[in-house]
């Protein structure tokens, strides 16, 4: 397993994980599988060029296969620019269990904290996603608020969300 950063040439790779999380767990992401697999190719490629403010990074199997992925954006305005927020993380199905989130978000971190003046890193999780409150927990975040019916699926059910944050030292 090696992780590196994703540029536009991991498009496609990129998408097709994407596409596997939304239909898999359409619960744990705002963006819904029939919105983001009607996007062109070329949105995907724009999304994934890096650039000092963000990127995602991947991490890929023994066969060169992306088997999961995290997104850091800065804040982009003046008075929040000390703030960056984490998206999207994904292990997919046959790479759990195998500490990759553990990994991603550990390299991610390493990362954010070379960023000359960013201080703070938050990300929102469903409150019902337990492994994934465990792993942010291991790595210092902290829940600060619960967002009430923060989702609404389109089977009926009213999800919340937890707020979770990390004080860069």
């Amino acid at each position: 397993m090696y992780i590196r950063m994703l540029d536009q040439a991991d498009a496609e790779q990129y998408r097709e994980l994407r596409l596997q999380a939304l239909r898999l767990h359409p619960e744990a992401f705002l963006s819904s599988y029939e919105e983001e697999k009607e996007l062109p190719l070329d949105t995907t490629r724009s999304r994934l060029e890096p650039t000092e403010d963000k990127f995602t990074l991947g991490a890929f199997n023994t066969e060169h296969e992306l088997a999961g992925v995290v997104t850091f954006i800065r804040e982009g305005r003046e008075k929040i620019r000390h703030k960056g927020n984490v998206f999207a993380m994904y292990v997919s199905p046959a790479a759990r269990g195998q500490k990759l989130g553990f990994a991603l978000l550990t390299e991610l971190l390493a990362r954010v904290r070379q960023i000359t003046g960013l201080a703070v890193i938050n990300l929102t999780v469903m409150a019902d996603n337990l492994p994934a409150k465990r792993l942010y927990s291991a790595l210092g975040f902290t829940c600060y608020g619960t967002e009430r019916d923060a989702v609404r699926l389109a089977d009926g059910r009213h999800l919340d969300e937890h707020l979770m944050t990390l004080v860069l030292s």
